[in-house]
């Protein structure tokens, strides 16, 4: 049996990378798909693939940063499937801009809360009381490698992803009681287009980086299946926890 047969999955920035791996590796498990996608084309485009492939799946363009859009893409998931299981808060990013505490422009700081941190807050703001009335489920945040380890350069991506980390544990504690488990994947640099592009054009940072993984670079589909992991009935006692899925490289 599929392991995720009878549930319904929204995932935030599903219309690339590790998004898109996850929204079509939880279709392929049974669950129905909710893509929730700032970029209308290729939102619809991750929705196409699935329903191709056999699976149910929807696209609505959202904003993550914006209350009104989150909420109004919970709502319409729940309306159109019944319900809400699993959310999966992966949009977010950084940028070449980021830099040290005293060199970086204040306005990268609040674009990286306000995306990472405030688009996570705001997916669970709504996405959890949902789940709850759905009889509980799994929230699964995106926190990264750089809030399990001291980094340089990086300060306004790692105060977002340090928070996701700790409010990750607070909401665990918090929602139990509902049936809604709340954990995190910490990944390092994943081969997404984006990233693969930096790496081909020799950016140091990601250079570095990628020389530190012990066991190979990582696919958007290795966070994919932690993302199914955690979704599933396996880890049905696996609350409050962060995942790394980096290659060895907070280890190393």
């Amino acid at each position: 049996m599929a392991r995720l047969a009878g549930k319904i999955a929204l995932i935030t920035g599903a219309g690339t990378g590790i998004g898109r791996a996850t929204a079509r590796a939880m279709a392929a498990e049974g669950a129905k798909i909710v893509v929730a996608e700032i970029n209308a084309a290729s939102g619809e485009q991750t929705a196409q693939l699935i329903v191709q492939s056999g699976g149910d799946c929807i696209a609505i363009v959202t904003d993550v940063t914006d209350e009104a859009s989150v909420r109004a893409a919970i709502d319409t998931a729940t309306r159109h499937y019944g319900g809400l299981h699993i959310l999966h808060n992966n949009a977010g990013g950084s940028t070449p801009v980021d830099s040290t505490v005293v060199d970086v422009p204040i306005e990268e700081f609040w674009r990286a809360i306000r995306l990472d941190l405030f688009g996570t807050f705001l997916g669970c703001r709504f996405g959890i009381p949902a789940i709850a009335a759905s009889g509980g489920g799994s929230v699964i945040n995106m926190t990264s490698n750089v809030a399990l380890m001291g980094i340089t350069g990086r300060d306004c991506y790692t105060a977002a992803k340090g928070g996701i980390a700790a409010i990750t544990r607070s909401m665990a504690v918090e929602f139990a009681t509902q049936k809604v488990r709340v954990n995190a994947i910490a990944p390092s640099a994943t081969m997404t287009d984006r990233v693969r592009a930096r790496l081909e054009a020799g950016s140091p940072r990601v250079t570095k980086l990628a020389a530190a993984h012990l066991v190979g670079l990582i696919e958007p589909e290795d966070i994919a299946n932690m993302a199914v992991f955690l979704a599933s009935e396996e880890s049905r006692m696996v609350t409050g926890h962060v995942y790394p899925v980096d290659s060895g490289v907070t280890i190393s």
